[in-house]
């Protein structure tokens, strides 16, 4: 069985268990200087391909891939997998459920540190010896603690739910919204209580997105929804770019109409240097981790 993996192999060697070898799989790597397309053309007879969260794999490809019995993502969300193609060609398509709900929701937590206590700002501001300077705007500021915020988590699934575990030792209030809300058992357990989604944004500090890409879903974060959320709030975003209108984004950071903002995600990956994203110091950006 031929595997095509979008992904690089140091992290194959890495991770992959020893029992992996003894399966017999002929594993192909297609490389960062490679295109997913220019791979699939030359391994026609895979049958099954590893795919990376960030890497599309739309019609163009898996018509290239006519023996291809399964698509795995790497990691949780299928939106950048053609489903509909996958469909018609009777292409299994899986996930990774839950594998990384640990990781990104301590990820979470601190880029919600990070924005709200100047992570950023306070080691440039070191760095170029503005440290008292920095220090005394902060103070005089009345920059909060994170156990003083109110948080809230749009969507409720594995991640998010770790994250509020991980919030509720902070002493943190926490909301959030999801299409099907949970029990009173549930929401007790965790330390939550349910609010639709622009309540939610008009209650909370901190705003933290944990939630699939899906026609409901894409640009959710927009100019509507700013205008509805408390002034000076926090968004956090480890789940997707698409689920944040960009642009709106911006507007909203440079107006501080949003006064910071944690991304691990964005629209285009990897996030081009034409950004104007990149512009703003209000801003915390992680790779993608």
């Amino acid at each position: 069985m031929k595997i095509l993996v979008y992904g690089p192999k140091a992290r194959y060697d890495a991770y992959m268990p020893d029992f992996a070898a003894q399966l017999g799989a002929e594993l192909v790597f297609c490389t960062l200087d490679q295109s997913p397309r220019q791979a699939a053309a030359e391994n026609p007879d895979a049958q099954v391909l590893f795919d990376d969260p960030v890497v599309d794999v739309g019609r163009e490809i898996i018509d290239l891939l006519p023996n291809l019995k399964l698509i795995q993502s790497e990691g949780v969300a299928f939106n950048r997998i053609d489903l509909e193609a996958a469909r018609e060609k009777g292409i299994f398509v899986c996930n990774n459920k839950g594998c990384n709900a640990d990781s990104v929701a301590e990820h979470t937590v601190m880029l919600m540190l990070m924005a709200l206590r100047h992570g950023i700002t306070g080691h440039n501001a070191v760095k170029a010896g503005l440290q008292v300077k920095m220090k005394e705007a902060v103070m005089a500021s009345g920059s909060p603690e994170l156990g003083e915020q109110t948080v809230g988590l749009v969507g409720f699934g594995d991640i998010a739910q770790a994250t509020a575990r991980r919030l509720k030792p902070f002493g943190c209030k926490m909301y959030y919204y999801s299409l099907h809300r949970r029990s009173p058992e549930v929401e007790a357990d965790f330390g939550v209580e349910y609010l639709p989604l622009e309540e939610l944004a008009a209650a909370c500090d901190i705003l933290s997105l944990h939630c699939a890409v899906n026609d409901q879903t894409r640009n959710m974060v927009n100019a509507d929804l700013v205008a509805k959320m408390k002034p000076g709030i926090i968004l956090v975003n480890t789940a997707r770019g698409n689920l944040v209108d960009e642009d709106a984004l911006y507007d909203a950071l440079t107006a501080n109409r949003i006064c910071g903002a944690g991304l691990d995600v964005f629209a285009q990956e990897p996030l081009p240097n034409t950004s104007k994203l990149l512009e703003l110091d209000n801003l915390v950006l992680s790779p993608h981790f």
